[in-house]
């Protein structure tokens, strides 16, 4: 199989714009020393704010390499993951079929490994919640119900009604008054 020429548009988002261009410069050169890999062409362009953002910087640059086949094409989508892959050349492709069940076992081998590792991190974080749900159970009781509304205009208040009752010296008066006119 001929070699196969491929661009990758490698992003890097962070700040300050410094080290966003520092980034970008050290993930290229990894790229250019991994074996089988031949640069053909880097073009780096200078970092830009990202609109919308609090001193938020993103920068990009074009990789053109060249590598022996598909596989190593895979290979580094998945350990650099470029935001854009286009083959250049050649315009078309034959590989056997064994260079093809390569391509999907090297494919198949590393979904295995993202499932493994995401499998790991699933029982790692039911482990730690486990052991907060025991040292700690009060983080996780349900809420008490409310009897009353939540907001304050919708909640009634109702005062209580007051016995009538008329003071003491009013009820004296009111007593020797009438006794005063029956004796009239």
């Amino acid at each position: 199989m001929k070699p196969i020429q491929v661009r990758f548009i490698m992003e890097i988002l962070g700040r300050p714009p410094e080290h966003v261009s520092e980034a970008l410069r050290l993930l290229v050169t990894q790229i250019k020393t991994e074996q089988g890999v031949k640069l053909i062409e880097e073009v780096h362009h200078p970092p830009v704010e990202v609109k919308d953002s609090k001193d938020l910087y993103t920068t990009f640059a074009e990789v053109v390499i060249e590598v022996p086949n598909l596989g190593r094409i895979t290979d580094l989508m998945f350990k650099y993951l470029p935001s854009n892959v286009e083959i250049l050349s050649p315009e078309e492709v034959t590989f056997s079929n064994v260079d093809m069940s390569m391509l999907a076992s090297s494919i198949t081998q590393r979904m295995h490994q993202y499932d493994a590792v995401t499998k790991r991190m699933i029982s790692e974080r039911d482990f730690a919640l486990d052991k907060l749900k025991e040292y700690a159970p009060h983080l996780f009781k349900a809420p008490e119900p409310q009897t009353q509304p939540s907001h304050p205009s919708a909640q009634v208040h109702h005062e209580p009604k007051k016995a009538e009752t008329k003071p003491k010296k009013e009820e004296k008066k009111s007593k020797s008054s009438k006794k005063k006119s029956k004796k009239k």
